[in-house]
């Protein structure tokens, strides 16, 4: 199995090698490349990425990613995004849970707002918000296939306003009837708040593009910050797994990020690839962790990036079954 890692700029130089060394302790098989894409690889080259980077993330079986900071330009597209659309990861997906909540927030990946279909002049600046009947189904399909082994779909939508996602929210009530999935609906600026307040009543929450991030965002409060999130990238032949936060570049360097979200995206993609055991086992080592006082200083503790990198590291090593 072949895994293509992007450290990326800023903390993601500093987090996605912990996660690296963790995945390769359990799975030694695993045949590791990197691809430096992001505003480092464009401050030596003047290209933060090409269409060989592309090409080398598609030869991949998966891809471990970590953050990258687009470059200040008006003529640059963001890199994650054009991985997205060149990969066709359609569907984000980003579990949030915690005490007495378990919920799933599936966000259409590849076009809304963030299609990158934009331009810009003296007097103004146009984005186009393009919502596909294509592009509404699937979405719709995986948070039912979602939603059918677990509690209820929540649809996100701004129907109300919008007559883009008068065609999203139709298009899922559609394919939710289909599956017979329970199913809700909700305004997506209700729905931030609602989050918030009754975490509990929500269980998968499927919306569009920007919408998706602006909301996993805001629910990322509910367990402590952007930090301890991570999100899968799926798509028909290919997947991605980065954490929800960004570069960071405030802190970059400083050995203070928070590597959890890291190491919850290499959870997410050993379930991916199968791996549920190891998978519940890398969980339960940063629950063990972090239950001993070992935290880095977003959650009130001491530790740097590095320490509890290996407190982790050491702790999945005690739990791996003796040969």
């Amino acid at each position: 199995m072949k895994i293509a890692v992007v450290e990326g700029d800023g903390i993601g130089k500093e987090v996605i090698p912990i996660a690296v060394d963790i995945l390769a302790l359990l799975r030694p098989d695993i045949e590791f490349f990197p691809v430096e894409v992001g505003y480092g690889r464009w401050e030596k080259t003047g290209t933060a990425i090409t269409a060989e980077d592309l090409s080398l993330l598609e030869s991949a079986d998966a891809i471990l990613f970590g953050a990258v900071t687009t470059p200040p330009s008006r003529d640059y597209r963001s890199v994650v995004v054009q991985i997205r659309k060149t990969l066709d990861l359609y569907a984000n997906v980003r579990p949030i849970w915690g005490k007495g909540f378990d919920m799933l927030i599936v966000r259409e990946n590849t076009e809304g707002l963030y299609s990158g279909i934009e331009k810009i002049d003296e007097d103004q600046a146009c984005t186009f918000r393009c919502v596909s009947r294509k592009g509404s189904e699937r979405i719709a399909r995986y948070a039912c296939r979602c939603a059918a082994t677990r509690r209820e779909l929540t649809i996100g939508h701004k129907a109300n306003v919008l007559k883009s996602d008068v065609f999203f929210r139709d298009i899922c009530l559609e394919e939710a009837n289909k599956t017979g999935v329970r199913f809700k609906e909700s305004y997506i600026d209700a729905l931030c708040l609602d989050v918030l307040q009754h975490p509990a009543e929500y269980d998968v929450i499927v919306t569009t593009n920007m919408f998706g991030d602006i909301l996993s965002d805001v629910a990322s409060y509910l367990v402590g910050g952007l930090g301890l999130l991570p999100s899968a990238n799926i798509g028909s032949d290919h997947a991605l797994f980065e954490p929800v936060h960004g570069s960071a570049p405030d802190i970059a360097g400083r050995n203070i990020a928070n590597p959890i979200a890291a190491i919850r995206s290499v959870v997410m993609l050993l379930r991916h690839i199968g791996q549920k055991g190891p998978a519940d086992l890398v969980e339960e080592a940063i629950q063990n962790v972090t239950g001993r006082g070992i935290r880095t200083r977003d959650l009130g503790g001491t530790a740097s990036t590095d320490s509890f990198g290996r407190a982790v590291h050491r702790e999945v090593t005690s739990l791996m079954p003796k040969k």
